[in-house]
C-alpha cells in the first residue's frame, strides 16, 4: 500500500513527537553496516517510522486514509519505544512502518521475541514474512508453526515459499537475523544463515484472487501481534535494475537454456533481416521499419528469456509459435505486446493492447515495467494452450488461450490454438532493443 500524501505531510510532525519522547535511549553498540546498505532504525528514536495498521486502513475509502493513519500515532507512541538501542513493541498497537517505500530491495533485520508471540515483516505493505513461536507449547502447530519462521505465511497453501524450507529459529532469548531479498514479487529469505524461502513469488494478499502482482513499491511494516518483540540492526539496500535483472535471470546454461542470439549478428534468425540490426550487443528494429524477425527453429512447449529496452513510445512484440507468415497477433499462437505503457499516445488503448498482453485476447497487469530507457527482464512460459509472462520478477499474465472467446474488435485469432512455431520479434517501426535471448524446450 502506498503512503497517502496526507500522512507524508504529517510525518515531520509525528517524527518530532517520536524524537522528543524517545531521544534519551542509547544505542547498544554500533551495528556493523553491510556495504551499500543504509540504516532504517538509528537506535536512538523513531525517526523515519510511524504507526499504521493496513488491515484497518484498507477498509477506509482512499480520501480518508491519511486521516485514519494520523489517528494511529498516539497509540503507536504508547506501545513502541527505544531501549538500549533496540526497537521494542509490547505486543499491541499499530505496526511500525517505514516512511520510505521500497521496490527491489535487500533487507537485513534482527529480532528477538518471546514464547507464544506471533509477528511478521510486511514487504511493500503486504503480509508477510512470518515470525512466531515454533514450539509445541506455542499452540500453533495446527497452522504449521512447527516448520518455523521465515515463510511467506499469507501465500496460498502448498505454494512455494508458503512454509519455510527448514526450521531455522533460535531459542527464545536469542537474537535471530533475517536476510531478505525481494526482486519484483520474487522473495528470498535467509534466517540465521539458512535458506528458508528460495525466490518464491509473494502473493498479493490485498487481492482476494491473488492474481494481481505486488505493488511496485511500498513500506516495510513490523507487525505487532500479542507478544513482546525487539528489533535492531535494520538495514536496507535498493537493488539497481541491471543487478536485479541479472539476479532474476541466474545462470542460463546451468538451468538448461540455449542462447538464441550471439550478440554480434543475426545468425539463426530469418524473416525481415534487413529491417533489424545488431547494435551494442542487442537486436534492434530499425527506426521506421517493421516486420517479423524470427528463429530458424520451431518450438512447441518452451520457456524463453529476454531483456528489452524501450524508447519513449516504443512498440514491438514477441511472436509466439509464429508460422512464418502473416501478422503474428493473428497467425501465431499470440503476439505478446512489448510497449511503453506510459506514453500519452497510448493512454486510451484497449486493455488487451498494453505491455505483456496476449494482444487482442487477454490483458496483462500493468505497472511492472521499469522506467523508459532501462533494461527489463521478461520470462515467458508456453505449455500447450497456456502462457505465462513474468516481468521483472512479477507475473503479469497467466492465461489459457483455449478459453478465449472474446477478441478486440471482434476479430478472430485463427492462430491461437497453434501447438508449434517460431519465436520472434514483431517490429513496429520503433528502435526497441532486445538482448540475452535464451530458450529452453519443455516436454
Amino acid at each position: 500500500m502506498r503512503l497517502p500524501i496526507g500522512i507524508l505531510r504529517c510525518l515531520p510532525y509525528l517524527c518530532c513527537i517520536a524524537i522528543g519522547a524517545l531521544s534519551s535511549a542509547a544505542l547498544a553498540g554500533e551495528p556493523v553496516l553491510p556495504g551499500g546498505f543504509r540504516v532504517l532504525f538509528n537506535g536512538e528514536n523513531l525517526a523515519g517510522w510511524y504507526g499504521h495498521n493496513p488491515h484497518d486502513t484498507v477498509k477506509v475509502e482512499p480520501a480518508k486514509r491519511a486521516e485514519a493513519i494520523a489517528g494511529f500515532q498516539s497509540d503507536f507512541l504508547a506501545h513502541w519505544r527505544v531501549e538500549n538501542g533496540e526497537l521494542v513493541n509490547d505486543g499491541n498497537g499499530p505496526y511500525a512502518t517505514t516512511a520510505a517505500e521500497f521496490g527491489d530491495v535487500d533487507l537485513y533485520i534482527d529480532y528477538k521475541t518471546v514464547a507464544k508471540a506471533d509477528s511478521g515483516i510486511y514487504l511493500r505493505g503486504t503480509p508477510q514474512v512470518q515470525i512466531w513461536d515454533y514450539t509445541k507449547e506455542g499452540g500453533k502447530w495446527d497452522r504449521h508453526a512447527d516448520k518455523g519462521s521465515g515463510g511467506l505465511f499469507n501465500n496460498s497453501p502448498n505454494t512455494p515459499g508458503q512454509l519455510p524450507l527448514v526450521l531455522a529459529d533460535k531459542a527464545f532469548g536469542e537474537w535471530n537475523r533475517f536476510r531478505i531479498s525481494q526482486l519484483g514479487a520474487r522473495t528470498t529469505v535467509h534466517l540465521n544463515d539458512k535458506l528458508v524461502v528460495d525466490g518464491a513469488l509473494m502473493e498479493n494478499y490485498w487481492d482476494s484472487t491473488r492474481k494481481s502482482p505486488l505493488p511496485v513499491k511500498g513500506p516495510i511494516h513490523l507487525q505487532t501481534h500479542g507478544g513482546e518483540i525487539r528489533w535492531r540492526n535494520i538495514f536496507a539496500r535498493d537493488v539497481p535494475a541491471e543487478e536485479a535483472n541479472r539476479r532474476l535471470r541466474g545462470d542460463d546454461t546451468a538451468q538448461g537454456f540455449t542462447s538464441l542470439f550471439n550478440g554480434k549478428d543475426l545468425t539463426g534468425w530469418t524473416g525481415a533481416i534487413d529491417h533489424f540490426e545488431v547494435r551494442d550487443g542487442a537486436i534492434v528494429c530499425k527506426q521506421g521499419k517493421g516486420g517479423e524477425l524470427y528463429t530458424n527453429d520451431e518450438f512447441d512447449n518452451f520457456v524463453v528469456r529476454v531483456e528489452f529496452k524501450l524508447p519513449p513510445g516504443g512498440n514491438n512484440g514477441l511472436a509466439i509459435r509464429y508460422p512464418g507468415q502473416g501478422q503474428p497477433y493473428l497467425t501465431a499462437m499470440c503476439e505478446l505486446q512489448v510497449l511503453d505503457d506510459t506514453a500519452e499516445m497510448y493512454a486510451k488503448l484497449d486493455p488487451r493492447q498494453y505491455h505483456g498482453s496476449a494482444y487482442g485476447m487477454v490483458p496483462a497487469h500493468r505497472g511492472c515495467l521499469r522506467p523508459v530507457g532501462q533494461w527489463n527482464y521478461e520470462e515467458v512460459t508456453v505449455v500447450g494452450p497456456k502462457i505465462k509472462v513474468e516481468l521483472n520478477g512479477s507475473v503479469i499474465l497467466d492465461a489459457d488461450l483455449s478459453t478465449v472467446t472474446e477478441f478486440k474488435d471482434n476479430t478472430p485469432h485463427p492462430g491461437k490454438d497453434r501447438t508449434t512455431g517460431h519465436f520472434g520479434f514483431a517490429g513496429h517501426n520503433d528502435p526497441v532493443m532486445f538482448r540475452n535471448v535464451a530458450i529452453k524446450r519443455l516436454k
